[in-house]
């Protein structure tokens, strides 16, 4: 099968719009604190997605599994281990900057660092990049890619900075900007484990290959074992989580921790922002049992829109010939596109002057030809 770069660009752009609305479900569940709604869908994630997929869309997944050396299957665990430290963060991270600020500053650190450092550690970045005409395009896309991360960060510096006290808590209910950047930073730095995780795992596209695989779906395999390094850190977290707050009760439709809380721990019983692990999920307007069905589908929605940025990563990835690694840049840059788009959406800039909003969208267009750049090098690069 020719590589597609073009095809490839597509499954990105469907895999960003998948991340970046897999919290939106989430908003819907009510009377669970934050560790028991976060494990349900991270199970939907990090286990039973993975698994099903592969199982389905590959052949002999068990014995793929058998022949992955130790060592192999040993890194792609412990990427997804550090890139479980980022996915924690991430929520923290809407919570005190919201959808489009947030998105826009662990997703830059995860651009750079993501696409940069496995080329670089395999010893081909000046093969790969430098040395080609197609690789300098992708490097330039790499470029308007980072310039339009900038110019979303800074529109939402300068909405912020415009805004009351009032006006921002009502907008983001618990904004610290300060705060929200150290852990954005911290987050952005361990999500970009996941490229690493991929990287280490590309023995395991050839022995699925090898097995009788479509080319489209030979990265199955490997996000079973860093998605299950993710389930991991989040696992033990939320475990530890759920025995402090002693809330394992409301998976059974007990009544939740968030009814006895102080009042200043809540967020709006309507609109419940994503919160800090730790905290409650919502205080709800009367005590009662969890409507426990809505909120195990609503979960099991969230985790699976989560899996499916990378279910279609790894087709993108398939066409993007020896640039694989560009892949990274369109995945993040797709994230932010539809990431800014959910926060019009939730009316995050319904307060910013007009030229802070025309500066998001100059943003979000420098992202899109961002794609369209590292498209056209990818594809004269397969010609």
């Amino acid at each position: 099968m020719t590589p597609n770069p073009l095809l490839g660009v597509l499954f990105h752009w469907m895999g960003g719009l998948a991340s970046a609305s897999f919290y939106v479900p989430y908003r819907g569940v009510r009377r669970w604190s934050w560790e028991i709604f976060w494990l349900t869908g991270g199970l939907f994630s990090w286990l039973i997605a993975p698994w099903f997929f592969a199982a389905v869309q590959t052949r002999d997944l068990l014995g793929v599994m058998a022949q992955t050396p130790d060592r192999i299957a040993g890194l792609c665990v412990l990427f997804g281990v550090l890139w479980g430290f980022g996915g924690l963060t991430y929520g923290l991270t809407m919570r005190y900057l919201g959808l489009s600020l947030g998105m826009a500053v662990v997703l830059g650190l995860c651009t750079v660092f993501g696409t940069l450092i496995p080329p670089i550690v395999q010893g081909d970045f000046g093969e790969k990049l430098l040395g080609t005409a197609s690789g300098q395009i992708i490097l330039l896309g790499l470029g308007v890619t980072l310039a339009g991360i900038v110019v979303v960060a800074l529109a939402g510096a300068r909405k912020d900075a415009a805004l009351s006290e009032d006006a921002k808590k009502a907008a983001i209910a618990e904004f610290d900007f300060r705060k929200g950047i150290a852990v954005a930073v911290f987050s952005g730095i361990m999500s970009s484990c996941f490229a690493f995780g991929l990287a280490a795992g590309e023995p395991i596209k050839a022995i699925s290959a090898t097995a009788g695989t479509g080319p489209l779906w030979t990265g199955l395999p490997v996000l079973c074992l860093v998605m299950f390094g993710g389930l991991l850190t989040n696992g033990v977290w939320c475990a530890w989580l759920i025995v402090r707050n002693r809330s394992v009760g409301q998976w059974l439709g007990g009544s939740s921790a968030a009814e006895h809380a102080p009042a200043s721990q809540s967020t709006d019983a309507e609109h419940p922002a994503p919160v800090e692990p730790g905290r409650l999920a919502e205080a709800p307007a009367a005590t009662g049992r969890p409507p426990l069905l809505a909120n195990y589908l609503l979960c099991a929605l969230a985790g699976t829109a989560w899996y499916f940025q990378f279910f279609f990563y790894t087709m993108g990835e398939s066409q993007m010939g020896r640039f694989g690694f560009s892949s990274w840049t369109l995945h993040m840059a797709s994230i932010i596109i539809f990431g800014t788009l959910w926060g019009f959406a939730f009316r995050e800039w319904k307060d910013a002057r007009p030229g802070v909003r025309a500066l998001v969208w100059t943003g979000v267009g420098l992202l899109v030809l961002a794609t369209v750049i590292i498209g056209y090098g990818n594809r004269i690069g397969a010609a």
